[in-house]
């Protein structure tokens, strides 16, 4: 077995999986950002019935923003921080939330990355385009962390934390931040 297994039913912890991870999905984000700058609005933005892009985005960001709460508290219970243990379903529970928040964000993504691209010309704006790729690699990571056996043991709570605080990050400065300026939207924007 040459040194594979240091136990029955153990493998051996090594940082590979991690520089992997972290290369593959700054990749990801790299390519998210640059595929704009090549076809920059490429595709027409989609509003899934509602009445605007804004509306469809603001919404679908803010849902995603309830579930990303929904994700702090489902790991922190997890992992003990919540002062008792997580019973059995908080895990699978925590999966399908993450999952839920992942596809409810690609519409979102798909706008802003894709119809509309990174943009510059206001910091906010740029910074949230520049998170919104980030999201992308950091989800990347995450799942590297979630199917690896062989990565240490910080790498799945770390891979956690950042996703999550790339995600809110995005969500907080434009779906928070355009309800803040403006209200919610409803419909009479573009």
């Amino acid at each position: 077995m040459i040194g594979l297994v240091a136990q029955a039913g153990t493998f051996p912890r090594t940082n590979r999986i991690p520089v992997l991870a972290i290369v593959l999905g700054a990749a990801v984000a790299v390519l998210l950002g640059v595929n704009d700058r090549r076809h920059p609005g490429s595709v027409s933005p989609v509003k899934l019935g509602f009445d605007s892009v804004i509306q469809m985005k603001t919404w679908l960001a803010l849902v995603v923003g309830m579930l990303l709460l929904v994700q702090l508290l489902g790991g922190l219970w997890m992992y003990g921080r919540l002062g008792r243990p997580a019973p059995s379903w908080v895990g699978p529970a925590h999966r399908t939330v993450g999952v839920l928040a992942v596809v409810i964000s690609l519409p979102v993504a798909y706008d802003c990355l894709l119809a509309f691209g990174v943009q510059s010309y206001q910091f906010r704006v740029l910074l949230h385009s520049l998170l919104g790729c980030a999201v992308y690699g950091a989800l990347v990571v995450k799942v590297f962390a979630v199917r690896s056996r062989t990565a240490p043991s910080w790498f799945l709570p770390v891979a956690g934390g950042v996703l999550f605080a790339a995600f809110m990050a995005t969500v907080l400065t434009s779906a928070v931040w355009y309800s803040v300026q403006y209200g919610f939207p409803t419909g009479n924007q573009y």
